[in-house]
């Protein structure tokens, strides 16, 4: 067991399968730039052949590092990488032939565009005929044909965006590590290239591994989300999953949008809980990450799932409140309803003729399926 400081981690150990089956293994990765703290703690993550994952969490997560010290820019303090079978910890960074976009786009000024794509491939060594065909092909990939001749300056930043992409593409490498790369983007443009990127990812079949703070970004995007808080890997799973069904109260609160309500577990049968709520009444849950009677929950339901209902609904859980406020979005209405203790439980609902009848102070009922709430841990415990 490694310690830094007070911090004692354990060394949980991959799965055999798995390592054998991954493209890409972190094991039992840590990161530590003083000699103290770590900013990564015990990493693990097997990554498959041609997936799109996204490392995804709050700045200062550790999300970055750990696409660094997979590209080569920064030393493991403890663990290992491997590509494709190989452990590369003491391989050089161009050597691991491994393409990057980075959020500046980091494009050579004085290059014109072939050049700046011309330039990887340079550096491989690969024959002229050659490049001037890779080139023409990655600027069709990205659908910018005959503008090989301008320079940076003299494109937009979404055109600049696509050639950072092209020059990661050029030279055929089997991964493509992108950080932050579209941080840069006014929202339109960021959301149009979501979209190709996916596109160029499904077309290609590259592996790709993808780093952002941006939870929408993320769900759009990915095969797979893993979401880091404080150096460590809070849950791994496809989108749906981890926005359906988090595994802790930090993946509920930091995924889309999400009602918390506090209590106690009263009553626990098999995987269902009943949980008395602070401010009164009782709501069942799923048991997800919870103690048995007696433990502090934290409820998670999110705001589409909850309905305004009348006294006569057969919904399980229900609660009064008071409209605090009502905002029009087009296709839904958000309500903000004060209830069960807090100011801030959000309602989405159906745009209709009858829900525009609604008004701020008017008192509703509300309520939600068992399955549809999940009780978890609070993130203080």
């Amino acid at each position: 067991m490694q310690i830094y400081g007070e911090l004692q981690l354990p060394k949980p150990q991959l799965n055999e399968a798995s390592r054998e089956q991954a493209f890409v293994c972190f094991e039992n990765v840590q990161k530590s730039y003083d000699g103290e703290t770590l900013v990564v703690k015990d990493f693990n993550l097997s990554i498959a052949r041609g997936e799109f994952i996204t490392m995804l969490g709050p700045s200062g997560s550790g999300k970055t590092t750990c696409l660094m010290m997979l590209a080569g820019f920064e030393p493991l303090t403890q663990g290992q990488i491997l590509l494709d079978g190989r452990p590369i910890n003491d391989v050089a960074p161009h050597k691991r032939g491994i393409g990057m976009v980075f959020q500046n786009y980091a494009l050579f000024p004085h290059m014109t565009v072939t050049e700046n794509l011309a330039f990887p491939l340079t550096v491989r060594k690969i024959p002229p005929a050659e490049i001037e065909q890779k080139i023409a092909h990655a600027l069709d990939m990205v659908e910018l044909p005959g503008f090989g001749s301008r320079r940076p300056a003299q494109l937009s930043g979404g055109q600049q965006q696509r050639v950072a992409v092209a020059r990661a593409l050029v030279f055929d490498p089997k991964l493509i590590l992108m950080d932050e790369p579209l941080g840069a983007l006014d929202k339109q443009l960021r959301e149009q290239m979501q979209y190709e990127i996916k596109h160029i990812h499904e077309n290609l079949g590259v592996t790709m591994v993808y780093v952002t703070h941006d939870q929408s970004e993320a769900l759009t995007m990915s095969d797979r989300i893993a979401v880091f808080n404080d150096g460590i890997v809070q849950q791994v799973a496809a989108p749906a999953d981890l926005y359906e069904k988090p595994e802790n109260a930090f993946v509920a609160s930091f995924i889309g949008e999400n009602n918390c309500l506090s209590g106690t577990v009263s009553e626990v049968d098999g995987g269902v809980c009943k949980v008395a709520l602070d401010k009164g009444g009782v709501v069942s849950a799923q048991k997800v990450d919870v103690g048995d009677v007696g433990a502090r929950a934290t409820l998670s339901v999110r705001p589409e799932r909850v309905e305004l209902v009348g006294e006569d609904s057969a919904l399980p859980n229900q609660i009064p409140g008071r409209i605090e406020e009502l905002i029009y979005l087009g296709d839904h209405i958000r309500v903000r309803i004060s209830a069960a203790g807090t100011d801030e439980f959000i309602v989405k609902i159906r745009n209709s003729t009858e829900r525009q009848s609604l008004n701020k102070g008017d008192i509703v009922n509300m309520g939600w399926l068992s399955k549809d709430c999940r009780a978890l841990a609070p993130l203080s415990a």
